[in-house]
């Protein structure tokens, strides 16, 4: 084959992919192109670490298929490459008799979509598992989990060099141009000439997208940014691994809840704020031009207005320490302000399409000669091997 496979973005998705194809095909000649120096810079680097078991997620979809196959595929990868994980296990507290119907349900689905050994916990029980928690009722996932997954990545990356992957580094994408044998890749630095192109972009994907002409999917990345505290040290022991809500069906995200890391420190949320701009990890990062976009955009003030109370409440959070404490003191009422520390933030690429919609599902759309994925927020991580294998199978019937 004259032209390579070109993949763009080396984060956990993009190297997942590169890595499958490698497999599948070794004699491909591969190549991924970062504009970043590093791999895993933004949403895998910035993520809370968490193995997700797949319990929430409607029967059936992308979302659950690929977290339940790439689960099994991840720890494999761990054990292989002896890349340290833990399978904690994660309790999931109703506090309040509202919440028990919707308790039911996410224990439903996640017998629907294959999990063992759930189990439902009375206060007692809970207190067994996480004593500090407070709820009256509890639901234990056993296959729950933490990893580093930056550690993965780059040792994915690790992987694909030595069998004979390229990685360009600081290279970024100005222009697609199809052609009829082949999409030509214009960066900063070179015309790449590609068999196949893979958007793998994350926060920038929908901008890939739409540079390859006319979009099937009226589609715009919205960034939430996701902020931390962390426990301080002294109190970590009002955490033993990963405490959640139930998720309130009337805002599109988990709520904020207590995390394990791997190496033993304990986060505590991440609430969800419009970030001003793409890779905006913190308040004061800020680029007009993204955040004019972002807000402009039509589904967005759809989504604004649906979710308006629930947002300022987010907003008023992320200014406010002592109400963030407040919503953490739901599960955990023995913690306090002077328990927390300023921690880290993630920006998570939620796709907003013009009806108002967020998708919840994974999506990948394909032309003649490019695959975008243009969906992957969590549990993408857990979920990457998998995604990666489902895109290589695309890149593959493509190929022949």
């Amino acid at each position: 084959m004259k032209d390579p496979v070109v993949i763009i973005g080396a984060g956990i998705v993009g190297l997942a992919t590169a890595l499958q194809l490698q497999k599948r095909k070794p004699h491909v000649p591969i190549i991924i192109i970062e504009k970043e120096s590093v791999v895993a810079k933004h949403q895998t680097g910035n993520n809370s670490g968490v193995i997700h078991s797949g319990i929430y997620y409607k029967p059936g979809s992308l979302k659950a298929l690929n977290c339940k196959r790439g689960y099994q595929m991840l720890l494999e990868f761990c054990d292989t490459y002896h890349i340290p994980y833990d399978l904690c296990g994660k309790v999931i507290v109703a506090t309040s008799e509202k919440e028990l119907p919707r308790l039911q349900t996410i224990y439903d689905r996640g017998v629907e979509n294959g999990l063992e050994n759930l189990r439902f916990l009375d206060p007692k029980d809970l207190a067994e598992k996480e004593p500090y928690a407070t709820g009256i009722k509890a639901l234990f996932v056993p296959q729950a989990g933490i990893v580093d997954y930056g550690v993965v990545a780059k040792k994915m990356a690790e992987i694909f060099e030595i069998n004979g992957g390229k990685i360009f580094f600081n290279t970024s994408v100005k222009a697609l141009k199809q052609k009829t044998n082949c999409i030509e890749i214009h960066t900063n630095k070179e015309v790449l000439k590609a068999q196949i192109g893979v958007n793998c972009a994350g926060l920038y994907c929908d901008k890939i997208y739409e540079m390859e002409g006319p979009k099937k999917i009226p589609i715009r990345i919205i960034p939430f940014r996701g902020e931390y505290y962390t426990v301080k040290a002294s109190k970590r022991y009002l955490v033993n691994n990963l405490i959640y809500p139930v998720p309130d069906p009337s805002f599109p995200f988990l709520g904020v809840h207590f995390t394990r890391r791997i190496d033993g420190e304990i986060e505590a949320g991440p609430n969800a704020v419009l970030a001003y701009r793409r890779e905006g990890y913190s308040k004061k990062a800020i680029y007009l031009p993204e955040f004019l976009e972002s807000i402009s955009w039509p589904g967005f003030i759809k989504v604004a207005l649906k979710y308006w109370k629930t947002g300022i409440g987010e907003i008023y959070r992320s200014y406010n320490k002592a109400a963030f404490t407040k919503a953490l003191q739901k599960l955990l009422p023995d913690i306090k302000a002077s328990d927390l520390e300023t921690g880290g933030a993630g920006v998570r690429a939620q796709a907003c399409l013009i009806d108002g919609s967020l998708p919840d599902d994974f999506i990948i759309e394909e032309s003649s000669h490019m695959i975008h994925v243009l969906n992957a927020p969590s549990p993408a991580a857990t979920s990457s091997l998998s995604i990666g294998w489902t895109v290589a199978e695309k890149i593959i019937q493509k190929l022949d």
